[in-house]
C-alpha cells in the first residue's frame, strides 16, 4: 500500500487561504498571531496529521539536540545504570539520544563515530572498546569542534574530557583487603591490560603485594575475555594451582560470582578456603552466596557527570576544553565472600 503524503504547512496554508508564515508562527505559538486564528491551524494541523520536521528546523539553527552514545556492551549491569545517569540529564535537558554499540570491536566503534558524525550529533559520549588502540576515529569531531566525553574505558594521557573513578587506588584497595584477611597467595582475574580500567587495577594490585612484602608471581595473572566459559576455565585453572591461593580479585562482578560457583561445585569452601573480592558492586554481588564483596562502581552518578558536562558546554555554561579528568569516589563494600578472619 502506497504511503500517505505528508502534510507540510503549505498544504494548511493553501487549505485555510492563509500565509505558510501565518500557520508556521501559529504552530510556533507565536503572540502576534489571533488567538482564534492559531486555535483553527491547530485544530487542523491535529486532524491531518501534520508533523513538524524538528530535525530540519534544527539544522537550520546548526544544532540537532541529539547526543550520541558509543557503549562497548550491553549486557552489564554497571553499563545500564550509567546509560540511565545520561537518559536522565539529557532528557531534563531535552535532547534525543542515539546509542551506538561496538561490542568490543574498534571497527564497529568507528562506524558508530562516523555515522553519528554525518547524522549531525552536536556532542559525543563514548567509552572504548577492548581493542581500541588510538582515537583517530574521533578526529573529525575535533576538527570541528564537536566536544567529545569519554567514560570509564579511555586513554588516560589523551587529551579531552574524561571521567573516571580511581582505578588503581580501587585495585589496592581491594588487594589490601584481602591481604588483611589473611590472603598470602592471591590470584588476579582480569581482561585485557590494554584498556586503562584492567591495566590500572592490575597496577594496584601489584603495589598492594609489594606494599605488604608479597612476591608478584605472573602465574597469578590471569588474563580472560570476561565471558562466562573463560570465567570457568580461569576457575578450573586456580583449581589446578599447587598450592592453591587463598584469594582472588576479579575485575567484575558476574565473573567474579561465575568463578565462585565453579569453585564451589568442587568443594572449595568461600571465604575459608578461598576469599574472593569483585568490581562494580553489581546485583549479583547481593543474590550470590555468600554475599561478595566488590568495588562500588557508581555507575549512575557518573552517566548523570558525564552528560551533564556534556550539555552544560553545549549550553555555553562551560568549556569542555577547560576539562581534562574528573575522578568519581569508589569505595570497597566488605561483604561474607572475603570475611575469613570470623571463619578461621
Amino acid at each position: 500500500m502506497k504511503a500517505e503524503k505528508d502534510i507540510t504547512i503549505y498544504d494548511l496554508a493553501h487549505e485555510l487561504n492563509l500565509s505558510a508564515a501565518t500557520i508556521s508562527r501559529a504552530l510556533n505559538h507565536h503572540p502576534t498571531i489571533n488567538k482564534n486564528t492559531r486555535k483553527k491551524i491547530i485544530e487542523l494541523a491535529q486532524k491531518r496529521g501534520y508533523r513538524s520536521n524538528t530535525f530540519a528546523s534544527n539544522l537550520r539553527k546548526q544544532h540537532t539536540n541529539t547526543i550520541g552514545l558509543i557503549l562497548h556492551e550491553l549486557n552489564s549491569q554497571f553499563m545500564v545504570s550509567v546509560l540511565s545517569g545520561i537518559e536522565k540529564v539529557t532528557t531534563e535537558a531535552n535532547y534525543d539520544l542515539i546509542i551506538g554499540h561496538s561490542s568490543e570491536s574498534s571497527k564497529k566503534e568507528a562506524a558508530n563515530a562516523l555515522n553519528f558524525f554525518n547524522k549531525r550529533v552536536d556532542g559525543l559520549i563514548a567509552s572504548l572498546a577492548f581493542d581500541t588502540e588510538n582515537l583517530d576515529h574521533f578526529a573529525p569531531y575535533k576538527k570541528r569542534g564537536i566536544p567529545v566525553v569519554f567514560f570509564d574505558r579511555v586513554f588516560e594521557e589523551a587529551e579531552g574530557a574524561k571521567v573516571i573513578i580511581n582505578n588503581r587506588k580501587a585495585g589496592f584497595e581491594a588487594t589490601r583487603h584481602l591481604i588483611m584477611e589473611g590472603c598470602t597467595k592471591i590470584v588476579h582475574v582480569t581482561a585485557s591490560l590494554q584498556r586503562n580500567v584492567y591495566s590500572e587495577r592490575f597496577k594496584g594490585y601489584q603495589e598492594a603485594l609489594q606494599a605488604h612484602h608479597l612476591r608478584y608471581m605472573e602465574k597469578n595473572l590471569l588474563i580472560t575475555d570476561l565471558s562466562e566459559k573463560d570465567c570457568i576455565a580461569a576457575a578450573k585453572k586456580i583449581l589446578a594451582m599447587k598450592p592453591m591461593p587463598n584469594g582472588i580479585f576479579v575485575t567484575n562482578d558476574f565473573s567474579a560470582a561465575v568463578i565462585m560457583r565453579t569453585l564451589q561445585d568442587e568443594g572449595i569452601r568461600i571465604p575459608e578456603d578461598i576469599a574472593i573480592v569483585g568490581f562494580n558492586n553489581d546485583t549479583i554481588s547481593t543474590l550470590i552466596q555468600p554475599t561478595l564483596t566488590t568495588i562500588n562502581y557508581p555507575g549512575a552518578e557518573i552517566g548523570e557527570i558525564v552528560a551533564q558536562n556534556l550539555i552544560q558546554h553545549l549550553q555555553g555554561k562551560s568549556d569542555l576544553s577547560l576539562t581534562n579528568t574528573i575522578i568519581i569516589n569508589s569505595d570497597l563494600i566488605i561483604r561474607a565472600s572475603s570475611s575469613r578472619k570470623n571463619k578461621l
